[in-house]
């Protein structure tokens, strides 16, 4: 029986979840981690050592369940519109089991003000679990994700396009960290509460890319030509709405929407790249060439076979088909509550009072 603390993993089938499960797992921890449903990302956990509890996060007794014996916890809130109602049960459970640590997934726009409903659910939950009595926190607050590039690889490796509502091309507006870079910060800080309770970390790729940029690294992992190209929110709530993704919701393309407002304005590009992933992680600084390339790895539409170029074109074809969802009327049958002094994060003074003065926008080469 291993001597070390015991973890649990919430989302542990997810994009981060998995790979913290793994790092901690290949760093002599013991873990649980929880999972929706027993499938092939459970087998892998399993063979790799974890222990796996199938189990509902929103219900408090299957998370009493699943805190019972751990010392420590990393909280990532699937993503839905109920992520205060996990958050809930998640410090209920982790209150009664006087879990020493917890580290939990948050947002670099996190705010008490932004018009994201996800985000304000964000802060609220960071504020919360920094009031449990027994318990120490870190925050880890990545920007935009290395992986919401990738919603639209397979357009890219079969038809040569980057189509994204991300404003000019030439513009370096974000250095996308990868899963495997934000898990091993997250697992780090659960290693060692010692060393990093109290502390918010930001995990960022290497450097800022442009859109341009990101476009032709994405060519270069898929071994062929790939441009930018800029697109309305509109036709990208149209192609996302007729090929959508998985976990896809109108309620998360709406609040994707409000992101890549934030992206176009250069809040992701606010403080610039860090060295988080390296000295806090302990892993070398990686290029999102190397992130795409392993991603296209896993991918079967990235395989350039002829049904894969007609499914390309087809997905392309009823993109053009689709409506245009009505995102207003959706989120006002969601009934998500909206500040009357909702700002992006890029507009709030308060914000940028704590995480930066100005964005560093410059031209790429």
């Amino acid at each position: 029986m291993s001597s070390k603390a015991k973890i649990l993993v919430t989302s542990a089938a997810g994009k981060t979840g998995l790979q913290v499960s793994m790092r901690l797992l290949s760093l002599g921890h013991p873990i649980r981690a929880i999972v929706r449903r027993d499938d092939a990302r459970a087998a892998a956990l399993r063979s790799a050592g974890a222990e796996v509890m199938v189990g509902d996060v929103y219900a408090v007794p299957d998370m009493r369940r699943a805190m019972k014996g751990v010392q420590r916890a990393y909280h990532c809130a699937p993503t839905a519109p109920n992520g205060q109602l996990f958050s809930g049960v998640f410090a209920t459970a982790a209150v009664e089991e006087r879990v020493e640590h917890v580290v939990t997934l948050g947002q670099w726009l996190s705010s008490p003000h932004h018009p994201s409903h996800f985000t304000r659910e964000v802060w609220l939950s960071e504020q919360m679990l920094a009031t449990l009595p027994d318990t120490t926190l870190t925050i880890v607050n990545p920007g935009w994700f290395a992986d919401n590039y990738f919603m639209v690889m397979g357009m890219a490796a079969q038809l040569g396009v980057m189509p994204m509502p991300l404003g000019d091309g030439d513009t370096a507006k974000n250095a996308p960290p990868s899963n495997e870079a934000m898990a091993a910060v997250a697992a780090a800080a659960l290693a060692d509460p010692a060393t990093h309770a109290g502390k918010t970390y930001r995990p960022t790729g290497p450097e800022l890319l442009s859109p341009n940029q990101i476009a032709d690294a994405m060519g270069q992992a898929l071994g062929r030509r790939v441009r930018y190209m800029p697109v309305s929110e509109k036709m990208f709530h149209k192609a996302l709405t007729a090929n959508p993704p998985g976990n896809f919701s109108f309620q998360a393309l709406s609040q994707l929407t409000l992101y890549a407002q934030e992206y176009r304005r250069g809040t992701f590009a606010v403080g610039g790249a860090t060295d988080v992933v390296q000295t806090v992680g302990g892993l070398p600084a990686e290029s999102f060439v190397e992130t795409a390339r392993r991603e296209a790895q896993k991918r079967p539409e990235t395989r350039r076979t002829l049904g894969n170029r007609m499914a390309g074109i087809w997905g392309f074809m009823k993109t053009g088909m689709t409506p245009a969802p009505n995102l207003p009327r959706i989120l006002r049958h969601a009934d998500l509550h909206m500040p009357a002094d909702a700002t992006l994060a890029i507009d709030s003074a308060e914000w940028r009072s704590t995480h930066g003065a100005a964005p560093k926008l410059v031209k790429a080469a």
